[in-house]
């Protein structure tokens, strides 16, 4: 009985190896991951006896504790606040204007960089001699935190003051994919002609901005990155805060490059919902047996599509394997959408916004036209090869190739 036993025991053990072994669950790095802002050593002296201003939110956070009260505590000189889009505390609507006020806790001036003042000016930098930029991106050209980064850089270079970035991982940095934009396409989701993902950290993306030439006037930025330890662009990276409302976990991180893209169609994807960029649909999709109801919710305050049925596909369940083995765009959902609605040039929001997500207008040329996505893949060479090889002079960290 006893040999039996340990047979049975045997074969349970072997059964839940191979359980463990084909689960699709991510392994994340963060326990062993310190992420620039932690790194107090390499930056903390290049503050000294200096008025610094901080570009920062509420991913701007040092294990628990936001950086604004951690540089105070250290008896660090901030004098004043540059907040992104979604606003200093990352609860505004997508575009939503977040006017500039006064901090609760500390008294220190926030100045919003969103709406129509998106770049320091002279008077907000008066006086300041450094300034430090922390925010945690996702990876993807048009979440703007990488347009505020830009014009930052730029305004510090006009104003010769140092920048310091506190780098963080990138989630998405793990595969590079999507079209290069075409500068005729520049906006503030797309200034730069990199593809929809780039593979880069903030500090990456900001070595390529200077790098590259691409501030105005010849303009180079006196800049400083600090880099993140044990981490590189083949590890998986958790997000401990959700970076802007409507991303409130990996998966939607993880899909959202790809369901971005229905931003500039009829489709919806999920706002208004407990699970943004989890899932898309429109009434008159029929391949499904699912469905969601937008509403208005924190950071979805008019949701497209708000209090109409929505059937269509939830990935709730498949989203992270997908991403995760596949490491490219998805436009396969994308182009069956479009099929199914037959809706043609309706199916696009007419004010062509699908263009600047895009970085072009060949990509809706060719849904219209019923390419497939063989071919549209094939349009973005060589400009994507191109791109790839660039990226690789400004990593910072072991790539994922």
């Amino acid at each position: 009985m006893k040999i039996q036993a340990l047979i049975i025991l045997f074969f349970l053990n072997l059964l839940q190896y191979f359980a463990v072994g084909q689960s699709n669950d991510p392994i994340f790095c963060n326990d062993e991951v310190s992420v620039g802002a932690a790194n107090f050593d390499s930056y903390l002296p290049l503050l000294v006896n200096k008025k610094v201003a901080l570009v920062g939110n509420h991913s701007s956070l040092v294990e628990k504790t936001h950086l604004v009260d951690t540089l105070l505590a250290l008896e660090v000189d901030l004098v004043k606040i540059f907040s992104p889009e979604h606003g200093f505390r990352g609860e505004a609507d997508a575009g939503e204007k977040v006017n500039s006020r006064q901090d609760n806790k500390t008294g220190l001036p926030i100045i919003s960089l969103y709406g129509s003042h998106k770049k320091p000016t002279i008077d907000d930098l008066q006086g300041v001699e450094v300034v430090v930029f922390d925010i945690q991106d996702v990876g993807a050209r048009f979440y703007t935190y990488i347009s505020t980064l830009h014009l930052v850089m730029e305004a510090c270079a006009e104003q010769k003051i140092k920048l310091l970035v506190l780098d963080r991982p990138n989630p998405n940095g793990f595969y590079v994919d999507g079209p290069v934009l075409n500068p005729a396409f520049k906006s503030f989701v797309g200034m730069h002609p990199v593809p929809i993902v780039h593979g880069l950290t903030v500090g990456e993306y900001a070595q390529m901005i200077n790098g590259e030439n691409w501030l105005p006037n010849e303009l180079i930025c006196d800049l400083t990155v600090v880099k993140c330890h044990n981490w590189d662009h083949s590890k998986l990276y958790r997000l401990p805060v959700k970076p802007s409302p409507n991303l409130p976990n990996m998966l939607s991180v993880y899909l959202y490059p790809s369901l971005c893209l229905f931003e500039g169609t009829v489709v919806s994807v999920g706002r208004g919902t407990d699970f943004p960029f989890q899932v898309i649909g429109h009434p008159r999709y029929n391949n499904s047996d699912f469905s969601f109801i937008p509403k208005p919710t924190v950071g979805a305050k008019s949701p497209k599509l708000e209090g109409v049925k929505c059937n269509g596909i939830n990935f709730i369940e498949s989203g992270l394997s997908v991403m995760q083995n596949q490491k490219q765009l998805q436009l396969k959902w994308f182009l069956e959408f479009y099929k199914d609605l037959t809706l043609k040039d309706r199916f696009f929001l007419s004010n062509n916004f699908i263009n600047l997500l895009v970085g072009d207008a060949e990509f809706k040329t060719m849904v219209l036209a019923g390419k497939t996505e063989a071919d549209i893949r094939a349009s973005w060479e060589p400009a994507l090869a191109n791109y790839k090889k660039k990226r690789k002079r400004y990593l910072l960290y072991m790539d994922f190739e």
